[in-house]
């Protein structure tokens, strides 16, 4: 039975997403749990290989892992005002166990700063304790009203990180450090560009002093948070009593640190780059690089040309592709779907040459290379599109970001964009970082989504609503 054709970007980018997620094999929704997904082995795979990129650089800058209870005692969330108003309306909480009614509530897991803060308190009583880093691989559940596979779901996988320090410097460091392994990921690993910045304070999270984050552009011009870091302050040091006492001899809260990244980073790879055929994955996150598919007509072709396929695999560390019952074109279609960076035929012809045909699935161009080069060319082809999709994401987000003076200008740049292309742009303007600016945006669904920590345009400007001056322009978009 053949596969449902996927929508064209164009006609529709939400149902082309949807499309690509489910015939790449990514994930599926999962009907019977509201909002949740289910995430198959192709999708989980590269969810591996992220977890994989950020753990060694977590655990090469002395971040040990642990795990904490997914049940946290509702009065924990309670501690924290702003905590626990930001969190309220996304809370799933339980009332009952073993058939009796709870003496207090639990929350499931929507984040772990007050439970982690309870456990600090008893963990830290020095300054010899500190810094304690620590992360934790984890689910979480947020009660979403609108949900889409990977980007928002009731359920997801996460890290969160989790540190506690004796300065505030210390802590703000801690915090720009784990932005830029953040943003190496993205951008060197997934190929996604993305820009480093701070969060407006209406766009903070809730309880912290400062969040800071990245923002990548999905190919319809929508922004995306691709992972937030935040300077806690000693905000939760206080509400759980977290104190140690310092070189001096006094005793003082700790300041704190929280920051993470979810799957939601996989929505955002495949926005980043899979096409009308279906799923694109760089080479650096793909679970199969190479595919190796055999054709042969005659059964006594088959033989030698399987045998020569596994031998060619083996040597250059590719997948042969020989189930019976499928044609060489349903294969290619299958590889195709699923993202696998290069396909490999090898038919008779190409046997009695010496030759293998090199297929890469972003620019779908052929090349026939000698069996001998193929180990040494593999390599090339790889990196050449790791570093060719790259390009292509830069290019896009240096073309669709723009300058806007004035708030109408901005409104009409965003609305233009959607009319146009479905989609939106990141429009660059001077904005003062007040709720009551941010607030003026949402009247038109745009946010800010964070203030570079690089200025790359022009400087101070005056701020597009209250006519006050700013350091710099932020970033302002729609965002998913």
């Amino acid at each position: 039975m053949p596969e449902s054709p996927i929508t064209p970007r164009n006609e529709d980018f939400a149902t082309w997403y949807q499309d690509v997620v489910i015939q790449g094999d990514m994930a599926e929704p999962a009907e019977i749990v509201k909002g949740c997904m289910v995430i198959k082995p192709n999708g989980y795979a590269v969810w591996e290989l992220l977890q994989r990129e950020l753990d060694n650089r977590f655990k090469a800058t002395n971040h040990q892992n642990a795990y904490f209870p997914l049940l946290i005692p509702q009065s924990f969330l309670r501690k924290e005002a702003e905590h626990v108003e930001g969190f309220s309306p996304e809370l799933a909480v339980v009332t009952m166990a073993g058939g009796k009614e709870l003496e207090e509530p639990y929350v499931i897991r929507p984040t772990s700063e007050t439970i982690i803060g309870h456990f600090f308190a008893k963990w830290i009583h020095s300054w010899r304790d500190l810094p304690l880093l620590m992360n934790q691989w984890a689910n979480i559940v947020r009660w979403e009203l609108r949900t889409r596979m990977f980007l928002r779901t009731t359920e997801f996988l996460w890290q969160e990180g989790h540190t506690a320090h004796s300065s505030h410097a210390e802590a703000v460091e801690e915090v720009l450090r784990i932005l830029d392994i953040y943003a190496e990921v993205a951008e060197d690993v997934m190929a996604m560009p993305v820009i480093k910045g701070v969060k407006t304070r209406a766009e903070k999270f809730a309880g912290a002093l400062r969040s800071y984050s990245i923002e990548a552009m999905m190919q319809n011009g929508l922004a995306l948070q691709g992972g937030t870091s935040h300077d806690l302050g000693q905000n939760f040091g206080k509400a759980f009593d977290v104190q140690f006492q310092s070189k001096e001899g006094q005793l003082e809260y700790v300041w704190q640190t929280s920051w993470g990244v979810s799957t939601r980073l996989i929505g955002g790879l495949i926005m980043t780059h899979s096409d009308d055929k279906g799923l694109v994955l760089p080479p650096r996150l793909a679970p199969t690089k190479t595919v190796l598919v055999p054709i042969y007509r005659k059964d006594q072709e088959r033989s030698a040309v399987l045998e020569a396929a596994h031998r060619i695999a083996k040597d250059v560390g590719a997948k042969v592709d020989d189930r019976d019952g499928q044609s060489p074109g349903a294969k290619f279609f299958h590889w195709e779907r699923r993202g696998v960076p290069v396909v490999l035929e090898l038919g008779p012809r190409d046997l009695a040459a010496g030759k293998v045909v090199l297929k890469r699935r972003d620019t779908g161009v052929k090349e026939p290379v000698a069996q001998e080069d193929l180990a040494a060319r593999l390599p090339e082809v790889l990196a050449g599109m790791q570093t060719a999709l790259s390009y292509t994401a830069k290019q896009r987000l240096k073309a669709n970001t723009v300058l806007a003076n004035s708030l109408a200008e901005v409104e009409s740049i965003l609305r233009d964009a959607s009319a146009e292309r479905g989609g939106g742009r990141f429009v660059m303007a001077h904005l003062k970082d007040d709720p009551a600016c941010d607030a003026r945006l949402k009247e038109f669904k745009a946010t800010v989504r964070n203030i570079p920590l690089v200025d790359e345009f022009d400087g101070p400007g005056r701020c597009i609503i209250t006519g006050e001056m700013v350091d710099r322009r932020a970033v302002i978009a729609k965002a998913y």
